[in-house]
């Protein structure tokens, strides 16, 4: 419940009497497993549960790190009261939306044009066949916020479903039929894109942006602040197109407020999933998977443009928090950590922000105990520097408008106001003296936080999402640092898990979902009905895969993301109006096939597959690619603005009708050929193809046009950089070949 982030107090106990959610292996759904609700999973025995008993149904979904489903869990689903009305006069049914992203998607949108707003938990009303009649998100317990109770609800809907259901089904029906209308909508000719489209929409997005974005803060718009990182790419993209450097800027300044930002977890690692003030200060304290593949990938495309070596800690930060907190001993990694967690062993009120905020005496209490730690300076002295850094006050640091409840009344939640070299003028010190302290410091805090108890783990594995780490760690890999080696085994293993623990090879179809059980444990389960890959999951892998064969040219990689493109062609593709619907046809129990409009938190599958169709057109010198990433462009094209709502989109538009930017280096498996592969992989150049042409083994090339037009200078390991299949004039030597990419993609920061 997104105006809400900081509210609610969440228990422990739960009542011992299980449910139908006992069996499932989403951690969601357990932890609703013994609530006194009669539960039931989506499933045909609670539909026709609610035919058979002519019964609405009640829809619940959420997730399991989402704070106000844990607040209206223990404040109505644990109730006994309330849930007596639930069972006598609904069939209820519990939905992870990590899980059943479909489920959830058809029925968000549904209370988007219902209500003008959405968000977790959704409470939907359905008819038996699944028809949703009424709409809404979180209800409170008692009448408050502005919101009947949720009892009071239940019971009006319950009453006029027996004295006026005809009135009831009439609010759903014209909804519903929009929401089937998207299904079979077509592509507006009138709109379709035109060469110089790519432009004019770049022209409206950039001052789209500029209007809105938060010169003192960075970011667009006001609080709650999300990292928005679809938007980032492609301000990172159109500042190469236009060269504005005000463009640059905006996305750099984001960067920079949100590294610096409470949103970070400075201690340790990894960003929470939005701030609930303007300035990036307090936040809501959920840690999501997608958040931090998608970061690292940010941070690493902004060092690449700058050289700042403070992004490239940024994403090794974010690198460590996975590796050490989220990840499957087998090599895929869970999908995030909750925000609540309970303040003290002895307690049993979960508090949100518990792990992650401090107050003034635990931090001085804490360097006291290792002094050992600060060498030379005295732990007075580092909880000095260290407070003046952090932004530290002893009676609390966080603004009391965004901590309604007082959860973190007195607590500090660490964000650097300055800078290094305000912090180093301020105490007299070297750069990397400071370092070596806030090191130290930090590393302190972490042991002892580390004692306390930790926010939940939701142990489930998703498989878009680890698509998006799998892009995260390749584009970390290629910023050529002394940890590339560290950053591709673990992008290898995550690909290795992926293929052996997500895919069925003989039937070619990924699997959307496994199970692990905690970190260091090497269990796996999988659901026992498998839940098929949906069209996030096959986009998001096979941008991984072609990010993952930039940084590494494993041939086979490439080979897995045409074999996925080609599965998902056939099961999401829209032969008649282009386009990829969400789910599969004849997915049971699905009423509408939604094609989604909109990058958001993550971009949608559509915007993404726009960039991988382009991609695998060049690799493999296809064309058919390419035209259906045509197709599908303009099957948006009426989108307004179309830049704005679909900015990972756009990019791949700017790619479609500006060309590719091939770089064939053509020599030996060799010394030679990697360090000219490893000079071309430092630069941010987002519609960069590489291609490694052997003359020693021609016939394991995926474009054999390329293999045959490109030879070795002079015996030399020779680059050709052609855009759009003009070429420039070949290189043999690394330094000129580093100092032409310099010239064109690279800025330095005044």
């Amino acid at each position: 419940f997104r105006g809400m982030a900081s509210g609610g107090e969440t228990k422990t106990e739960s009542p011992k009497q299980g449910n139908r959610l006992a069996s499932s292996k989403s951690p969601y759904l357990l932890q609703h497993a013994y609530n006194p609700v009669d539960w039931y999973p989506w499933s045909e025995e609670a539909f026709e549960k609610a035919r058979r008993e002519n019964k609405l149904i009640f829809l619940s979904v959420g997730y399991s790190t989402c704070h106000w489903c844990h607040v209206m869990e223990h404040e109505s689903f644990e109730s006994p009261e309330t849930a007596a009305i639930m069972n006598k006069h609904f069939v209820n049914i519990k939905v992870d939306r990590e899980e059943r992203p479909d489920i959830d998607k058809i029925y968000m949108q549904f209370l988007l044009m219902s209500k003008g707003s959405g968000g977790w938990p959704m409470s939907v009303w359905l008819t038996p066949e699944l028809a949703p009649i009424v709409a809404g998100t979180y209800f409170p317990p008692k009448p408050r916020y502005g919101m009947p109770s949720f009892s009071t609800v239940l019971q009006n809907i319950a009453q006029k479903w027996q004295t006026n259901r005809e009135s009831l089904m009439q609010q759903g029906s014209t909804l519903l039929g929009a929401l089937k209308q998207n299904q079979d909508a077509t592509a507006v000719a009138e709109a379709a894109f035109e060469p110089g489209s790519a432009e004019e929409k770049l022209a409206e997005a950039v001052a789209w942006s500029k209007q809105r974005f938060d010169q003192g803060n960075g970011g667009f718009g006001s609080e709650p602040k999300f990292p928005e990182v679809p938007r980032l790419n492609f301000l990172f993209h159109g500042y190469l197109v236009s060269k504005d450097v005000d463009v640059l800027d905006m996305v750099l300044q984001t960067l920079d407020h949100i590294g610096r930002g409470g949103i970070n977890d400075h201690i340790f690692g990894g960003f929470a999933r939005y701030a609930t003030t303007k300035d990036w200060h307090n936040v809501h304290f959920e840690k999501m998977l997608y958040d931090q593949g998608q970061l690292m990938a940010a941070y690493a495309n902004g060092y690449k443009l700058t050289r700042s070596g403070t992004f490239l800690g940024y994403a090794d930060k974010i690198y460590q928090y996975l590796v050490k907190d989220l990840r499957h001993p087998l090599g895929g990694f869970f999908a995030g950590e909750d925000a609540d967690s309970l303040p003290t062993h002895d307690d049993t009120v979960k508090v949100e922000g518990a792990f992650y905020a401090w107050t003034w005496e635990e931090i001085q209490a804490a360097f006291k105990a290792k002094p050992q730690r600060f060498g030379d300076i005295t732990p007075e002295r580092a909880f000095e520097i260290y407070g003046f850094h952090y932004g530290l006050k002893p009676q609390g640091n966080v603004p009391t408008y965004s901590d309604p409840h007082g959860h973190l009344t007195g607590k500090n939640v660490l964000i650097v106001r300055g800078s290094d070299e305000e912090t180093c003028s301020n105490f007299d010190l070297q750069s990397e003296e400071l370092a070596k302290l806030l090191e130290a410091a930090n590393d302190v805090l972490h042991t002892v936080r580390d004692q306390r108890p930790r926010p939940h783990l939701d142990t489930k594995i998703i498989c878009a999402w680890n698509g998006l780490v799998l892009s995260g760690l390749s584009k970390l890999a290629n910023c050529g640092t002394a940890k590339r080696e560290q950053y591709m085994q673990t992008a290898k293993e995550l690909l290795n898990f992926l293929r052996k623990e997500m895919y069925d090879p003989e039937q070619k179809l990924l699997i959307r979902s496994c199970y692990g059980v905690a970190v260091g444990d090497p269990s796996l389960e999988k659901n026992e009905s498998k839940i098929d890959g949906f069209l996030d999951d096959y986009a998001f892998l096979i941008k991984g895969l072609l990010d993952y064969y930039k940084a590494s040219l494993d041939l086979s990689a490439l080979r897995w993301a045409k074999e996925l493109q080609e599965t998902q062609d056939k099961l999401f593709w829209d032969e008649r109006n282009g386009a990829y619907f969400f789910s599969q046809q004849n997915a049971p129990n699905v009423i509408v096939r939604l094609k989604e409009d909109h990058d958001g938190a993550e971009p949608c599958g559509n915007s993404v597959s726009a960039r991988n169709l382009t991609l695998l057109s060049h690799y493999y010198d296809e064309e058919a690619y390419l035209q259906r990433a045509g197709k599908l462009l303009n099957f948006f094209a009426d989108v307004s603005p179309f830049g704005p709502t679909l900015p990972e989109m756009l990019s791949a538009l700017l790619l479609h009708e500006n060309g590719l930017d091939l770089v064939a280096v053509v020599g030996p498996d060799s010394a030679d050929t990697e360090r000219f592969v490893e000079i071309c992989r430092k630069f941010y150049i987002p519609g960069m193809i590489i291609l490694h042409v052997d003359p020693q083994h021609p016939d394991d090339a995926c474009n054999q046009r390329v293999q045959q037009k490109f030879k070795m200078v002079n015996g030399k390991t020779t680059v050709y950089i052609c855009h759009d299949r003009v070429c420039r004039m070949p290189v043999t030597d690394p330094a000129q070949l580093e100092e032409n990419l310099m010239a064109n993609f690279f800025t330095e920061r005044v």
